[in-house]
């Protein structure tokens, strides 16, 4: 069954456009990675008022969380992990930002992202100090060759 659509739970991904699952790094922690074995134990605890939208991230019946749920969560594992208080959205910021600094073609990260449109994947990169400092020394040797 595909996922509901990204900004409108309920219905279907956008005409045309294949669902991406994002991969799941191996060195996730333990919590995210067992999420799906935690679900199908609801599933079954929930039997037939189980409601399948094929959801990550959804209540013990299966329907989406309310609005403000994935918030709470997700300021309570900023601060079990010690780190500042940042929007969720700003993490895929810094994913798309990361991803790109370790050499990741820009189409794979919009797949990633889910985003239909390769300069909506542009917009979330940021420029790094690194990247910002290998694109000066590499500016040098094209003006003056290598030292």
């Amino acid at each position: 069954m595909p996922q509901a659509h990204p900004r409108r739970p309920g219905l279907p991904p956008a005409q045309g456009q294949e669902q991406a699952h994002p991969p799941v790094p191996a060195r996730t922690p333990r919590p995210a990675q067992g999420t799906s074995e935690v679900q199908d134990a609801e599933r079954e605890r929930a039997g037939d008022r189980w409601e399948d939208r094929g959801l990550v991230f959804a209540t013990k019946h299966g329907s989406p969380i309310e609005r403000t749920e994935d918030c709470k969560i997700w300021k309570s594992i900023l601060q079990q992990a010690g780190v500042r208080d940042v929007r969720v959205h700003d993490a895929r910021h810094t994913a798309t930002t990361l991803l790109i600094e370790q050499d990741v073609n820009i189409r794979v990260v919009q797949q990633v992202l889910g985003h239909t449109r390769v300069t909506t994947t542009e917009r979330y990169t940021h420029v790094s100090t690194p990247l910002m400092r290998d694109a000066g020394e590499r500016l040098a040797s094209a003006l003056w060759g290598n030292p």
